[in-house]
């Protein structure tokens, strides 16, 4: 299989390529052609095709063919590489690349289904009513007979997608139904995402003018983010740090999400161990809505525990199996790089590894490593891990009095606040380092498609201004008025 690049509507098959094998046994996979940042910067001067293209058609058909895109992504068979692929060829060879076992590719592929069926119902949330027909046309009057105008700010969108987690694709899913275009940088190892949905699209009616596909090195990345109108990048929190008040990148990096337990709830901690336990675990922790620290004011030690004997003996499954839970780490080195990390921060004073009795947490394979299930428990804020997130299921359950915890649980993506505390509710709902706010025993993994995650897409691509029209009376006032007299 060879996956060549794809120049908005023109395969392009380069002589540089990148081979993908199979985490385990090395087997070549795939073939990927390499582009150059160069060749980004010049398809980019045609960029306005991508729109232009969409724009000739009508938005809810836009939308009606997204939704035929998402059956066969999810249940068809469609060309990709040049070789019929169905799912579970999909599954399979996602798996072979990322190290996810197949039953979470499968989950993935459902979650991408959903949010493709229901684009209208997205888009409506999104932008809170407002018709298509103005994004297409750039303004129009809504239902409060009021004229509004939206510009576009770029005819596509550039994203830089990362290889660790198939679940992030769902945030760039409605971009085509927005008539914007698609430049992808597909992750190192794993491009199947991008390149099946991209095949299912143009199979559905999408304009494949719309849609580009350039794998590559880092050049590319940068090609994308100096040269296109918007951007999208997934990264590290130095990489958050670099685009950080760039009104042109939207950056996705650590989530750090977290669960409170107020003070009238946490002697019933008992009750939402399966919240906690699914919101740590899921998707093999690698989710960026994954939790990674739980803050209660009491009772740590036994959250610790329970949480240590509910997570800490999942082991390391074939990625075939059923059962497989736990994502394996294809760089060689790299868990256990990781691992001696956090041995390093074990030995803090005021830090327990809960998950001690449960055996050896580093599992080495011959060109892979895992990480089973992680719990710490902290006596404070205060230990370095306590601030911790790894892209595996890892928690610190971190002693911290009710009202100082505002102040110690630093940016959070996501919180699921259990409380019935009113005053601590509203200091929740105004604190300004909370992104998504769950209230009640929600994981912090489940989400709302009808409300926007991590920043509204519309808002990111389309800037609202002031759009005034004259009526036609005034206009014809206007033009048979008798011209001014000079004066001389």
């Amino acid at each position: 299989m060879h996956l060549t690049a794809f120049r908005f509507g023109k395969p392009y098959e380069s002589l540089e390529r990148n081979t993908l094998v199979h985490f385990m046994t090395g087997e070549p996979v795939a073939e990927v052609s390499q582009v150059g940042g160069a060749i980004v910067s010049r398809d980019l001067r045609k960029a306005d095709n991508a729109r232009k293209a969409l724009l000739k058609i009508d938005p809810e058909e836009i939308v009606e063919r997204l939704q035929t895109a998402g059956n066969l992504y999810a249940l068809g068979t469609v060309e990709v590489g040049g070789v019929k692929q169905s799912p579970d060829d999909f599954a399979r060879q996602q798996s072979a690349t990322t190290g996810l076992p197949e039953s979470l590719c499968h989950a993935n592929m459902k979650k991408n289904l959903f949010v493709l069926s229901n684009m209208d119902r997205m888009l409506d949330a999104l932008s809170r009513g407002l018709s298509p027909e103005i994004l297409w046309q750039g303004y129009g009057t809504e239902h409060r007979d009021v004229v509004v105008s939206y510009q576009c700010q770029s005819p596509v969108l550039g994203l830089v997608l990362p290889s660790n987690s198939p679940g992030v694709h769902t945030l760039w899913l409605p971009v085509i139904a927005l008539g914007v275009g698609l430049l992808l940088k597909p992750g190192g190892q794993e491009p199947w995402t991008p390149y099946r949905m991209a095949a299912a699209m143009i199979e559905a009616g999408i304009p494949e003018e719309a849609i580009g596909l350039y794998p590559g090195a880092t050049d590319v990345g940068a090609a994308i983010l100096a040269d296109c109108g918007r951007s999208m990048i997934f990264g590290s929190a130095k990489t958050v740090e670099q685009y950080r008040g760039n009104p042109a990148v939207q950056v996705h990096g650590p989530g750090f999400s977290k669960i409170l337990l107020g003070d009238d709830c946490v002697d019933h901690w008992r009750d939402y161990i399966d919240v906690m336990a699914e919101s740590i675990a899921a998707n093999s922790g690698r989710g960026c809505i994954n939790c990674s620290a739980i803050y209660a004011s009491r009772h740590t030690d036994e959250i610790a525990d329970a949480l240590a004997e509910r997570l800490g003996t999942q082991d390391v499954r074939p990625p075939d199996d059923p059962e497989a839970t736990l994502a394996a780490f294809t760089i060689p080195g790299a868990a256990k790089a990781i691992w001696q990390q956090i041995e390093s921060l074990l030995d803090a004073p005021g830090v327990r590894h809960a998950t001690a009795p449960q055996g050896v947490r580093f599992v080495e394979g011959e060109r892979c490593g895992w990480l089973r299930p992680t719990i710490v428990e902290c006596d404070s804020p205060d230990p370095e891990i306590a601030r911790a997130e790894y892209m595996f299921p890892f928690c610190s359950v971190v002693k911290c009095p009710q009202e100082k915890m505002l102040d110690r649980i630093g940016p959070t993506l996501v919180a699921t606040a259990i409380t019935n505390d009113s005053d601590f509710q509203q200091q929740l709902i105004h604190a300004n380092h909370i992104d998504r706010l769950n209230f009640g025993p929600l994981p912090t993994i489940k989400l709302d498609w009808l409300q926007p995650h991590e920043g509204n897409i519309i808002d990111f691509l389309y800037r609202s201004r002031a759009l005034q029209m004259a009526s036609t009376s005034e206009l014809v006032s206007t033009a048979t008025a008798a011209p001014a007299q000079s004066g001389r």
